[in-house]
């Protein structure tokens, strides 16, 4: 997803001069063909995230989108008062992107694990937060971060994930957007994030009569879209590579207790949530064998 993410920003500052990009001292192989091409929009502020924030954040009061990027915590945990105070409380247009979430980085131990930082973030005012499932999600989540005025939050995998929406190539999101990846039975899974190709091998490998759905925006979700599914299936499943509190799964649930207090919905289908539970884990490991430890994995039984 970093190379989608890279190659769409290249696209974009093509024709958008006011694009400029601040890297945390990495990215090295992913970022050079930016910086070559655009060399006085682009800055390696060194390994001081905060800075980089705050650097963004007076770039973005001179009238440019600024993009910071960096490994998972560190443009996020690490950097949550400069999100707040500096960036999100003056409404500016800076685009923070984590490379990395979830385990993506699981031999570099629990430093590295970005798994807490989206209820972080979803609680603070005026950020979206999103979370692209593939490639195709992540150059669709580039553009719109470019064209919407504002801070944004965008999660990325490390690299290598392949494509699930290979006839979208070139989509086109709206604010909130939730994506039908599959549509069959009366079972929805919900997938944010780079658990999506897991999501979709699974289903298809073990013949399972269930629906997908991709969510690129974690805040906002489209809540119309969500009332829609909610009155058409009995049982829904969430499934997030990020702590059980104040994640994905407990965005669905606060609107699911919204829409039935609104009367948008004529039935309450049952939710599981699939997240990491309230621990860390101190080991070093590959990002399957990390979501495996986790409990990140569907069973059969689920669906039943």
């Amino acid at each position: 997803m970093r190379t989608a993410f890279i190659t769409q920003l290249i696209e974009e500052a093509k024709i958008n001069e006011k694009i400029f990009l601040l890297v945390g001292d990495l990215g090295f192989s992913v970022v050079e063909p930016y910086s070559e091409l655009f060399p006085d929009r682009y800055l390696n502020v060194g390994i001081a995230e905060q800075n980089m924030a705050g650097i963004a954040s007076g770039l973005a009061m001179e009238g440019y989108c600024v993009f910071i990027y960096s490994i998972g915590n560190f443009p996020t945990l690490r950097c949550m008062e400069q999100i707040r105070y500096d960036i999100c409380y003056h409404n500016l247009n800076v685009k923070i992107v984590a490379v990395g979430g979830g385990f993506a980085y699981g031999p570099l131990g629990p430093s590295h694990h970005a798994t807490e930082e989206i209820g972080m973030l979803r609680t603070i005012p005026n950020l979206v937060v999103s979370a692209p499932g593939d490639p195709v999600e992540a150059k669709a989540v580039t553009t719109f971060a470019v064209n919407m005025a504002g801070p944004f939050y965008i999660r990325i995998g490390k690299a290598g994930e392949p494509i699930v929406h290979k006839e979208k190539i070139d989509m086109k999101l709206s604010l909130g957007e939730i994506l039908k990846v599959r549509n069959s039975g009366d079972t929805a899974v919900f997938s944010t994030g780079a658990m999506l190709k897991y999501v979709v091998d699974f289903v298809e490998q073990n013949n399972i009569s269930a629906s997908i759905f991709s969510f690129p925006f974690i805040k906002p979700i489209n809540k119309k879209s969500l009332a829609d599914i909610f009155n058409s299936y009995k049982r829904i499943i969430t499934i997030e590579e990020h702590q059980a509190q104040g994640g994905f799964g407990s965005a669905i649930l606060e609107i699911l207790n919204d829409l039935k207090e609104e009367k948008m919905i004529s039935q309450q289908p049952s939710v599981k949530r699939l997240a990491i539970p309230d621990k860390f884990y101190s080991v070093a490991g590959s990002q399957n064998y990390l979501r495996s430890l986790a409990g990140l994995e569907l069973h059969k039984e689920f669906f039943i």
